[in-house]
């Protein structure tokens, strides 16, 4: 949580930076109608607080060469912190995860892979994910057509 509740002119800073992070500080002090100084200023409190937490190019999937997008569930033999921590530590170390989350129902994981191919994913499941201790079942689902995706969060 921030230290400070955000305002309006802290949500339209952000809303900027989303789209794009190297926007210059005179475009971004132009755009939310303050002069530099105090724009620069905002934006280094934004990012103290850890509201904005880091600056990243954003990669295009296929070409880099991963076009591949697996969706995996998981569900694990025990649900006890030790098999959950073990869990998480693993899929930490393996690059091929983008996204982790552990979920409700009755599933324990859900996981977004990219791969380059079909083939690289069955060695992604079979020298990984089957290594690792208490798992009790993989759910692998293809994506087809990535018909949204966006970094960018709704704060304004």
């Amino acid at each position: 949580m921030p230290k400070r509740a955000l305002d309006a002119v802290d949500r339209k800073i952000l809303q900027h930076l989303q789209v794009d992070g190297r926007m210059s500080l005179a475009d971004l002090a132009e755009k939310v109608g303050l002069s530099p100084s105090p724009c620069l200023r905002r934006v280094r409190m934004l990012e103290r607080d850890g509201v904005i937490a880091r600056y990243v190019a954003v990669l295009d999937q296929r070409a880099v060469g991963l076009p591949v997008s697996v969706f995996v569930s998981i569900k694990l033999e025990k649900q006890r912190e030790e098999s959950l921590n073990r869990f998480a530590k693993a899929v930490e170390r393996w690059p091929e995860v983008l996204e982790c989350y552990l979920m409700t129902g009755s599933r324990d994981y859900w996981l977004r892979v990219v791969v380059p191919d079909l083939d690289a994913y069955e060695r992604f499941v079979k020298q990984k994910l089957t290594r690792l201790e208490g798992i009790a079942s993989i759910e692998s689902s293809f994506a087809l057509e990535q018909v949204k995706y966006t970094n960018v969060l709704p704060v304004a």
